[in-house]
């Protein structure tokens, strides 16, 4: 004869309580995918370079850190595509791959109308 054996069901279901994460995790988590937003570097279109070469758009080193810096930021925010205004020129970038996709003067920016933008960033 074989031997069964009856496992007791406790009546209580055992409650398992979830500990609150600490917000200071969470500062550390944002600071940590902030720093590594900021390792990653802007690329510019084929589109976007001939543009800024056409209309002799110039931006320096420094400026293009501001601008990615900015980018990556909004992206963290859920920006998928800024427009990015400077002193000298307008930019649409695509925060979602990275890539300036367009660019233009301020005067000609001037007279455009934007769509197909979710953010500004006013440098």
């Amino acid at each position: 004869m074989d031997k069964f054996s009856i496992h007791r069901v406790p009546l209580h279901p055992s409650i398992r309580t979830t500990q609150p994460t600490s917000l200071n995790s969470q500062q550390s988590s944002f600071k940590a995918h902030l720093q590594e937003a900021a390792k990653q570097e802007l690329k510019v279109s084929k589109h976007a370079h001939e543009r800024m070469m056409e209309r002799k758009i110039d931006i320096s080193e420094q400026e293009w850190q501001v601008v990615s810096d900015k980018v990556f930021e909004a992206r963290s925010k859920g920006v998928k595509q800024p427009l990015v205004l400077m002193d000298q020129a307008a930019l649409i970038i695509s925060a979602k791959n990275a890539t300036v996709i367009t660019a233009m003067d301020r005067t000609e920016a001037k007279q455009q109308l934007f769509t197909n933008i979710d953010g500004t960033i006013v440098l």
